[in-house]
This record gives structure tokens, C-alpha cells and sequence, in this order.
């Protein structure tokens, strides 16, 4: 029996902040890829190793985490005033299916390396020394993005001694400005609420802050659902009862927030809204050892992604954090202490990180203009991936 030999796909595997995924200039996928549809599904699919029934993603670029289970396609933007159009899927690990309904923060650090290394930004806006703003248009939810990508000799710089907790190595610092990062189509806060009663089946009434800045983001009181705020993943995610209990509650919030019509929907909605929970400070050690001190944080927070919790935090669901505590009367600001701030330092399960927002109040409605954070990135492997010619 013949059988037809793989297709190559030039490819770059890098690291961006807390996540690595598998990033495609547009110009080199196959033609039947260069357009949305099934062909680049099962493509992307292939590439990363999924659906993988095993969980373990031996057979593709994933490492069966969210964070690593990640794809992005760049092409020259078709916008005005943009360098770049940033396309994200976000890849189910046991299920043939890839998610577009949202961004990928934590990779936005290497979009702007990606789009200088590939020719993507204009020669004459590169500095032989110093740092370029790559701008782009993120095209999963129509969003403007700055990125600071430093440069040394003409090139991207990549090392440096910037620590990230969640990652091993120092590395050069890249700032990321999220610009109007709530929803333009509709209120920040979808109920128009700072806190609503959120009823489940498993937990009742729940006090929840539904916010969409960054990414649809639901925020509950660790308190109210039987935590802390100082879980590590193993606390979580080796217990199926609570995963199952935090998807019931991540479905009803998507209802409630009007992202979904029903809670049977939800399950083809996997990388949209997040579920995050807080607390006030309070000391505890990190997944690496590190002793966080009640001193070093403003806020704890412990989010989940893809049904598991994350082992740091989604750059996405970092920008909801920052506008959230920016606004008085959330229950990430309440946690925080119930002052006005730009800033907070929150802890995670790797560690701390901190990010500002700008939020205000117009005519009668919460507004944020402005996200902050520090990232860093850097390429892990370029070539080519080899997959079958995915059947259609």
C-alpha cells in the first residue's frame, strides 16, 4: 500500500512569556491553509499532536498543557498604521478542535520578534541599536497591541537578565502595551455590574466580577469556593471533582456574560472566558520553592485555563487582573485592598508579576485604555515541521 509522503511547513518554535507555541508566517503555509476553514484546523491540529486521546501530545509540537498547545499565524497587516496581523489558535489537547474566540498575551512578546525576524516590519523603522514598537492588529478580537522588541546590531536582542517567575532563564525585557483592551463592542463589564449573583448548581449563589479587558474573565472569591488563594496546580488539577465544578462555573458565566446562548455551548468555547479566583495577600511558596512573603504581593489570584489551573498566568487574564483592580468596587480591588491604584503586584503559582492599566469612568461606564506588562521571549527552534497532508 503507498502512502503519500509528509508536507513541510517552515515554522518557528518559540517562547513567549509563560507559554511556547508554533508560530507560521501566513506567505509560507500551504494554500489551502492560507485561508480559515477545516484544511488549517487539521493542519494546526497535526502540527501540535492533537486530538490526543493519551493527554501527552507525543506525536506533535504540543507539551499537553494550555501553555504549550498553542499556535500563531503572522502576515503583513492588512491594517493601516499596523506592522503586523496576529492570528492565535488555541489547541485543544484531546479534542479535534482549535479555538479562535481569543488572544494569547503571553506569545504577544514574540509576535513582535517573529514579525522583525521574518520581514514583516518595514526595514526603516529598525534601529541598529535601541528598541522598535512593532504595532499590531490582533485579529482574534480586533485589538491593537504595542510591542517593545529591543534590538542590539540590527537584530533582536533576546537575552538579557529580566526574570519572569514561571520561567527557568533570564532573558531581554519586552514590554507589552494592551490598547483599549476591553470589549468594543459592548460594556467592560457585560451585566453592567462591578458584582453580580452568579447561581450554580455546585456552589450556589456566588459574588462574581465579570469583566471582558484582555479576555471575558469571570473573578470569585476564593473564600466563597472553599480555597485560599495559595493553590499550586496540584491542588487543583489532580482533583476532577473540583476541575468539573470550575467548568460548571466557567459555563454559567459565560451565559450570564452573553457570550454563549446555553451552557451546552460552552464546551465549544474552551479557551473563552477565563475563571480566576482571589484573595487578600498571604504568604506562601511558589511551584519552584520561592517563598512569596505577605509583603511582596497586593492580591492573589489563581486562574485556570483549557479546564486546568494555569501554572503562572495568562498574559490575557494578567491585563483582566490589572483593569479590574484599577476599578473600585471589584472584587479583584476589594481583594486588594479597596484603594485606587494603577498598579498591583498580584501572586501566582510560580511567583509574582506586575502590571498597570489606566481605567476610567465616562458617561456612566468603565472604560480602560491601557494595559501594561513585561514579558520576554525568545525562539526556540526554527526549520520546518513535517506533518501528512491533513484529509479533508
Amino acid at each position: 500500500m503507498a502512502f503519500a509522503p509528509q508536507i513541510k511547513i517552515p515554522a518557528t518554535y518559540m517562547r513567549g512569556g509563560t507559554s511556547k507555541g508554533v508560530f507560521f508566517n501566513l506567505a509560507d503555509l500551504p494554500a489551502q491553509a492560507q485561508q480559515p476553514g477545516a484544511y488549517r484546523d487539521a493542519m494546526l491540529l497535526r502540527v501540535i499532536g492533537s486530538p490526543d486521546p493519551y493527554g501527552k501530545q507525543t506525536d506533535g509540537m504540543g507539551g499537553a498543557t494550555s501553555s504549550t498547545s498553542k499556535t500563531v499565524i503572522l502576515s503583513k497587516s492588512e491594517h493601516d498604521g499596523y506592522d503586523v496581523d496576529y492570528l492565535f489558535g488555541q489547541v485543544s489537547i484531546d479534542k479535534a478542535f482549535v479555538d479562535w474566540s481569543g488572544n494569547c498575551g503571553n506569545l504577544t512578546a514574540a509576535v513582535g520578534a517573529f514579525a522583525v525576524n521574518n520581514g514583516l516590519v518595514d526595514a526603516g523603522r529598525i534601529p541598529d541599536n535601541g528598541v522598535v514598537m512593532v504595532r499590531v492588529w490582533q485579529v482574534n478580537i480586533s485589538k491593537a497591541i504595542n510591542v517593545h522588541v529591543p534590538i542590539t546590531n540590527g537584530e533582536v536582542q533576546e537575552t538579557g537578565n529580566f526574570e519572569l517567575d514561571g520561567v527557568t532563564f533570564p532573558a531581554a525585557e519586552v514590554k507589552v502595551e494592551f490598547m483599549d483592551p476591553a470589549d468594543g463592542e459592548g460594556d467592560m463589564f457585560p451585566t453592567g455590574n462591578l458584582v453580580d449573583d452568579l447561581e450554580t448548581p455546585e456552589f450556589g449563589s456566588l459574588k462574581a466580577t465579570m469583566i471582558n479587558a484582555g479576555i471575558p474573565t469571570i473573578f470569585v472569591n476564593a473564600a466563597d469556593i472553599g480555597y485560599t488563594g495559595t493553590e499550586l496546580q496540584d491542588d487543583i488539577n489532580g482533583d476532577p471533582v473540583a476541575l468539573a465544578k470550575f467548568e460548571s462555573l466557567r459555563a454559567h458565566g459565560a451565559v450570564k456574560m452573553g457570550l454563549i446562548s446555553d451552557i451546552s455551548e460552552a464546551a465549544g468555547r474552551q479557551h473563552t472566558p477565563k475563571i480566576a479566583f482571589v484573595a487578600p495577600p498571604a504568604a506562601y511558596v511558589s511551584s519552584s520553592g520561592k517563598p512569596i512573603d505577605i509583603d511582596d504581593i497586593d492580591v492573589l489570584v489563581r486562574a485556570l485555563s483549557m479546564g486546568k489551573l494555569h501554572h503562572a498566568m495568562m498574559g490575557t487574564a494578567a491585563v483582566a487582573i490589572a483593569t479590574a483592580a484599577a476599578i473600585p468596587g471589584t472584587l479583584v480591588n476589594d481583594a486588594a485592598g479597596g484603594v485606587d491604584r494603577a498598579n498591583v503586584v498580584f501572586g501566582h503559582p510560580s511567583g509574582t508579576l506586575g502590571v498597570g492599566a489606566e481605567a476610567a469612568l465616562v458617561n456612566g461606564k468603565w472604560t480602560a485604555t491601557k494595559a501594561v506588562m513585561s514579558r520576554s521571549a525568545r525562539i526556540l527552534m526554527e526549520g520546518r515541521v513535517h506533518i501528512p497532508e491533513p484529509q479533508i
